[in-house]
């Protein structure tokens, strides 16, 4: 009677509701061991990943060898487990599960007897480095119209990189950085100018693991620029901009690093960290500009890709260019980053300069240029292929190209022997710079960013190699007889010459070269004027792009 009054589905809910609570008690009860300590070792797991990403720095970052961002490091095959680790590991569901919870990592011990420790990565600061420390390295000093660099004392620094890791030194030096013979640095051993670890290393045979890193100190000598001082033509809070002289790069690369515009402004003007905002060829002269923070940075970059920035540049080449004005649309293809060359070719990206006559002499043809979009060398490369290079133009005017200097995109070669060609013209002249190059590019150790369909052989850049190291005199200055030089161990090496302009390992200081004439440091491209959301900024106009300009 009662259950027909009330109803009966709450009670039989009450009723299961305990029996599964009775049941769930004693199933936790037997396995409440097994399940806390999975929790707690998950827990683990994950807090020592986060732990080592914040030691390790950005995942993917460039000086920690080449792993792609957003990958787990791998396990190194060389670190092999010590005695009864196996039984522990099957006896211990934690550390299972810990590996489990982390793929890829190391589990940390410390090393046998004997066996080399390498300490974890530093953290690096991100952005602009460069300031007073920097700066002091060394001095200019000006002669025949040339801003040249004193020699000076360098640490190149750099962590193992992946293809290095489980080979030796010697490996490493032979294959990679050929530039110099192995006497070189089995000298430079003995005077304890390799650091591993900032360890003095004391034979090349010891074998590389992930994380080493490396400092190799060496005598720097750097190519002479023109003595054109770089001018300030705007600076508020938020940018720097300047009238950058032709033959100077904007930041360190190559053989350059204080004759270059982040350099000299530094040393020069105390304008420091600054970040440039978009790039001119070395040997493009005219506006160029820096942010002073990342912010403003940022914001720029952003208008850029937005094309919100108009530029324009002035240059005079080749002939008599047509009078109306002409826009080239062809697309335009990298044969090779390294040697920095590219060319008109249909599987390249899209591409759209405009261009005006703006006078005619008779002979040559000064020309406005409107680059629409930010290829590699688009404006020169666009002008070649119109039948019309810049006139003194060291690359798209060469004879390298073949009779008609790639009129047309008509070039009747391979591209492996355009960069031969052109190679062999610069190492003739003494102007292997021009190109971006030195002996130590074209290592066939070295990965070539060259674009698809282009590749360059090994074959080619070896022999592109064993030549420029021969034209160059680099190698062949290197006396044969390293063992015999004398040289002080350890630290005192570095510390007693530091402020000396010559040393006895520096193939460099044997050579004599040619300085170039001031002139021949000067291409006739010149970014005029520079335009964005609230600023407009303008150079003057180069001699050479006035009316009465005559040819020598």
């Amino acid at each position: 009677m009662w259950l027909r009054g009330r109803s009966w589905l709450p009670v039989l809910g009450q009723v299961c509701f305990s029996l599964r609570r009775l049941t769930f008690a004693r199933t936790w009860g037997g396995c409440r061991g097994p399940m806390a300590e999975t929790l707690s070792t998950g827990a683990e797991a994950a807090s020592g990943l986060e732990a080592l990403v914040q030691q390790n720095g950005d995942v993917g970052d460039d000086a920690r060898g080449e792993q792609p961002s957003g990958l787990p490091e791998p396990a190194d095959p060389r670190v092999e487990p010590a005695p009864g680790d196996a039984k522990q590991a099957s006896g211990s569901g934690k550390q299972a599960l810990a590996a489990g919870a982390a793929p890829g990592k190391r589990k940390k011990r410390r090393g046998a007897t004997g066996e080399r420790v390498v300490p974890p990565p530093k953290k690096r600061r991100a952005g602009v480095s460069f300031g007073d420390e920097h700066f002091a390295e060394t001095s200019y000093y000006f002669e025949g119209g040339l801003r040249k660099v004193r020699p000076y004392y360098f640490d190149f620094r750099t962590y193992c990189k992946g293809r290095w890791v489980g080979h030796s030194l010697l490996h490493v030096f032979s294959t990679e950085f050929r530039a110099q013979p192995l006497a070189y640095y089995e000298a430079a051993v003995r005077a304890g100018r390799l650091h591993l670890n900032e360890e003095p290393v004391q034979d090349l045979s010891i074998v590389l693991k992930d994380n080493d890193f490396l400092r190799n100190t060496v005598h720097r000598h750097e190519p002479p620029v023109t003595a054109e001082p770089v001018r300030l033509l705007a600076e508020n809070e938020d940018v720097v901009v300047v009238d950058k002289p032709s033959s100077i790069p904007v930041h360190p690369c190559g053989r350059f690093r204080h004759n270059t515009v982040i350099f000299i402004l530094g040393k020069e003007h105390q304008l420091k960290e600054l970040h440039p905002l978009h790039r001119l060829d070395r040997l493009t002269s005219g506006v160029l500009m820096f942010a002073k923070t990342a912010a403003v940075s940022e914001r720029i970059h952003e208008q850029v890709r937005d094309r919100q920035l108009e530029k324009e540049y002035v240059c005079r080449v080749e002939g008599e260019f047509p009078a109306e004005e002409l826009t080239c649309k062809e697309p335009i293809l990298v044969v090779s980053y390294k040697v920095g060359v590219c060319r008109v070719d249909p599987r390249g990206k899209p591409c759209e300069t405009v261009f005006q006559r703006l006078s005619y002499n008779g002979h040559s043809s000064v020309v406005r240029c409107r680059p629409l979009t930010g290829r590699t060398h688009q404006i020169r490369v666009h002008l070649q292929f119109l039948g019309h290079p810049i006139l003194n133009d060291p690359i798209y005017n060469s004879v390298a190209w073949g009779p008609s200097r790639g009129r047309g995109g008509h070039i009747p070669k391979t591209d492996e022997e355009l960069l031969r060609d052109l190679v062999a013209e610069h190492q003739a002249k003494q102007s292997l710079d021009v190109l971006d190059l030195c002996e130590g590019d074209l290592s066939p150790g070295l990965p070539d960013s060259t674009a698809p369909f282009s590749e360059l052989g090994k074959d080619c850049l070896e022999e592109l190699a064993a030549s420029a190291q021969k034209m160059d005199g680099a190698v062949e200055a290197a006396p044969q007889d390293l063992d015999t030089v004398p040289l002080a161990s350890g630290k005192a090496t570095e510390t007693d010459v530091v402020n000396q302009e010559t040393d006895p390992l520096c193939a460099e200081c044997r050579l004599v070269r040619q300085d170039p004439l001031p002139q021949d440091l000067v291409m006739f491209l010149h970014a005029l004027r520079y335009k964005g959301p609230g600023f407009e900024y303008f150079s003057p106009v180069p001699a050479w792009a006035q009316d009465d300009w005559q040819e020598d």
